[in-house]
């Protein structure tokens, strides 16, 4: 008998994209197409069952092996750094971690800068590199608010088109990581479903190979 292989998916765009990936790769599961609101979805003659997660919860579901693989962006690998495998680049949903401001802004470098982010650990080892100085104020969420109310003299955020930047007069300083989703594994788990995970890592692979 088949082995169920347990799939944790980013609710919302990102994961219908993933999912049907995982669909041309031969694990399909027609019922998750269903315009219901269930969580949890399985195709026992395909090995497979997907449940839909909150994107920052993929990383702990597979860290702590509820699911054996999943998907999740390098945004929060890099952020909370869990013990999983990091198998693949699935080069959608790209993005760039960047720094942003106020156009007008000017760094004075005697003095500690204000940094506004929700990615605390990435803010701190990207300034840590440059020996620079800061203040990190963390928020949960409209982080572009911090510079334009003086909470803050710069945020750390992800940026896909700038659009937000903009519309509130902010400017991107830098960009310094790339952002896109990764498939994930759960080292124990791995060495029991070697077999399933290679076999979708491999046609997931032949799909990135165009993208």
């Amino acid at each position: 008998m088949n082995k169920i292989l347990n799939v944790a998916l980013p609710k919302g765009r990102l994961g219908e994209k993933v999912y049907y990936m995982f669909e041309k790769a031969g694990f399909p599961c027609p019922t998750i197409k269903e315009n219901n609101r269930k969580l949890i979805f399985e195709n026992e003659e395909a090995g497979v069952r997907y449940f839909w997660v909150k994107p920052s919860d993929v990383a702990i579901y597979v860290e702590r092996g509820a699911a054996d693989i999943g998907v999740a962006g390098k945004d929060i690998l890099a952020e909370y750094k869990p013990d999983v495998y990091e198998l693949l680049d699935l080069k959608i949903g790209k993005c760039n971690m960047a720094v942003a401001s106020k156009a007008n802004f000017v760094d004075d470098r005697r003095k500690t800068l204000k940094v506004a982010t929700k990615f605390t650990n990435i803010a701190k080892a990207y300034y840590s590199a440059q020996g620079r100085d800061i203040d990190i104020i963390h928020l949960n969420g409209s982080i572009e608010l911090a510079p334009i109310l003086g909470l803050s003299d710069v945020i750390v955020d992800i940026v896909e088109t700038g659009t937000t930047l903009k519309e509130n007069n902010l400017v991107v300083l830098e960009k310094f990581q790339d952002i896109s989703a990764r498939l994930i594994a759960n080292k124990a788990n791995f060495k029991f479903k070697s077999e399933q995970i290679e076999k979708l890592q491999k046609s997931l692979a032949e799909q990135t190979e165009n993208l």
